[in-house]
């Protein structure tokens, strides 16, 4: 009986197997849409910065523009000061004088219509100036077209124009305008203003505005024209015209005119 051959339970020496190791599970796939956009955390802020992050830079630079403005003037009127001193220093210029020679009125009517109330004031005259260049030599007055006005108290009775004219120097030259209103409608206080001045005793009280402009010549220099306002008071006289006669002259011998420079809507005296 042969014998049988069984294997032996003793490892042979040989190394034994690695142990299966089990794969990880998947990893779980993200979905991502390539339209999201990326989320990104805004900083955060004070509202009140937010408001006035530029705020300071435009008020810096409104601040420098107004320095450089106001620096500006001022250098301007500093050469302007500076010029008229030399021409002063230069020519000692005079200014015109102006006075009334007459004011003739030719015509006053005052009519009220009984159907609606109102006045209306027909008035013409005749006015004569005298403008006289004080300076001796070299500066010669250029004066333009004026516009004449006559006035009772504060309301103007008629108005007219003057051509304009050379005053050379010591020269003295006369100012002749006629002025007219036709049916100028008044007013409840002037149309009563007027017939106060009417009973009057020693006339109305009446005055002369004429306002041009004036322009300076020194040999072969000249200044451009600027307007003036020459306002003439003091004078008195009857508004209507007697009977008999075609006008009445007023008293201008206590007449007295002021002259002032017009800049747009502002006058200066000098």
């Amino acid at each position: 009986m042969t014998d049988r051959a069984y294997p032996s339970a003793k490892p042979n020496g040989a190394a034994p197997p690695p142990p299966l190791i089990p794969n990880p599970p998947p990893a779980k796939s993200h979905l991502y849409n390539p339209t999201r956009h990326p989320y990104r955390p805004t900083p955060t802020s004070h509202p009140a910065q937010k408001r006035g992050g530029r705020r300071p830079s435009c008020r810096r630079c409104c601040c420098l523009a107004c320095l450089w403005t106001f620096l500006i003037l001022i250098g301007l009127l500093l050469l302007a000061a500076v010029a008229a001193a030399a021409l002063y220093a230069l020519y000692h210029p005079r200014r015109p004088l102006f006075s009334v020679t007459s004011l003739r009125i030719s015509a006053f009517n005052l009519t009220t219509a009984p159907s609606d109330d109102t006045t209306r004031l027909t008035a013409a005259s005749s006015v004569t100036l005298s403008a006289r260049n004080p300076n001796n030599r070299r500066i010669t007055y250029l004066y333009g077209p004026a516009t004449v006005s006559v006035w009772s108290g504060s309301v103007v009775l008629c108005s007219g124009s003057a051509a304009g004219f050379k005053s050379p120097p010591g020269n003295v030259s006369a100012v002749h305008a006629a002025a007219a209103a036709s049916g100028r409608l008044l007013y409840g206080d002037d149309a009563r203003s007027l017939r106060e001045d009417l009973r009057k005793k020693s006339g109305a009280a009446m005055k002369i505005v004429v306002e041009t402009t004036v322009g300076v010549k020194a040999e072969k220099m000249k200044v451009r024209k600027v307007g003036i306002r020459i306002s003439c008071e003091g004078i008195h006289g009857e508004l209507v015209v007697p009977k008999g006669k075609n006008v009445t002259s007023s008293n201008t011998a206590n007449a007295r005119c002021d002259l002032k420079i017009k800049i747009w809507k502002w006058t200066f005296g000098f």
